[in-house]
């Protein structure tokens, strides 16, 4: 089988290439290892930023869909102390600057826009090898095989197709997370949800907090972060939720009961988010007919940038292209010269970001940038 334009991954950034190519008139197909669109939950809010998450959508022609998806009063912004004091808390003004979406309405949406067969379900992809000139071959777990003139590497943090591009490989940045959710919160976990408030809460100190977003219908997404080695993460058996959760509530012991009940009261079983991150600089030579997007490219610590810029990187790639037509090492050669500089500048405001949430001024350094810089949300 052959195909002009291969993507790998499902993702945001994937599926958003997929669309700008779709709208202007130019075939792909998007292959994708989960079984289906429903196959795993797809995580939590979302701040879409008008400088290039919602250009991406605009791009896309979506922008009415997207705005049908906005949580209202997402958007607003508390910072609390160990003792649940407010810091700071800024309402949502409705201005719609960074408006929180569900990530699964999100991805919904850029399915649902492309045509039906354009993403292939349950092609989990084994490797991607050179298959002469600037062609690629994909082998798949089910032993079939693609060959593409274009391949975009579009599969996250773990990439498959990096190997052909870089040596680079994710490296744990001294944090981690554990999730839960808490359910009908208004109604049963009242603490929990005044400390919350309507949008985003952070609660943290020097090496952890506690973080926390209002999702629709009363939910609360929790990610609790603390700065340990990988092996003592690993201690956390998170096959026993009870004990996971009391063993990390425990790193909590003195703070504000409505902050730690976002931990005890975890209605989910806790999952382990070990934080990983391609070095800030990453980037590679001109390899015909072939380049990466998204966490592929430019996986860094969160800083609420990620989907954001795979989106960007998904409608920037799909520009060139149809700047380009048909010379596609010119419009990959456009497309990296603008991804490496914006990628290396976010991967640097995500190390500063991780150091003012966690660093030795927390809490009170979050809420000077808070204060001082809105917009860095």
């Amino acid at each position: 089988m052959h195909t002009p334009i291969a993507i790998v991954g499902a993702g945001l950034g994937g599926l958003m290439l997929a669309r700008v190519l779709h709208v202007h008139g130019i075939a792909s197909t998007v292959f994708e290892a989960e079984a289906s669109a429903t196959a795993r939950t797809q995580g939590g809010m979302l701040d879409i930023h008008e400088r290039d998450g919602q250009r991406a959508i605009r791009a896309a022609g979506l922008f009415d869909a997207f705005q049908a998806l906005v949580h209202p009063g997402g958007q607003q912004t508390r910072v609390l102390d160990a003792d649940g004091r407010v810091l700071f808390d800024e309402p949502d003004d409705g201005t719609g600057g960074r408006p929180e979406v569900p990530r699964g309405e999100l991805r919904r949406m850029l399915i649902e826009s492309l045509p039906g067969g354009v993403i292939q379900w349950g092609r989990k992809l084994v490797s991607a090898s050179p298959a002469g000139g600037a062609q690629h071959r994909l082998t798949f777990v089910d032993g079939s095989s693609v060959t593409a003139d274009l391949l975009v590497g579009a599969d996250g943090a773990w990439s498959k197709v990096r190997s052909l591009l870089s040596d680079a490989r994710p490296a744990y940045v001294g944090m981690s997370y554990v999730e839960t959710y808490l359910y009908e919160s208004d109604e049963r976990h009242k603490a929990a949800a005044d400390a919350v408030g309507g949008g985003a809460m952070f609660a943290a100190m020097p090496g952890k907090g506690i973080l926390a977003h209002r999702e629709p219908d009363g939910a609360l997404h929790t990610y609790v972060a603390l700065r340990r080695s990988e092996a003592w993460m690993a201690e956390i058996d998170v096959s026993d939720p009870a004990a996971a959760r009391a063993r990390v509530a425990l790193e909590f012991d003195g703070w504000a009961s409505g902050l730690t009940a976002l931990i005890t009261d975890g209605e989910t079983p806790p999952v382990l988010r070990i934080i990983h991150a391609l070095p800030g600089d990453h980037r590679w030579g001109r390899v015909p007919g072939v380049t990466l997007l998204g966490d592929a490219a430019h996986l860094m610590a969160p800083s609420g940038e990620g989907a954001n810029l795979a989106m960007w990187d998904g409608a920037e790639l799909a520009e060139a292209i149809v700047a380009h037509p048909g010379d596609i090492e010119a419009a990959l050669a456009a497309y990296e010269a603008t991804l490496f500089p914006r990628s290396a500048s976010a991967a640097a405001d995500a190390d500063e970001l991780l150091d003012i949430c966690f660093g030795e001024r927390a809490p009170h350094s979050l809420v000077e940038m808070f204060t001082q810089i809105p917009s860095a949300t």
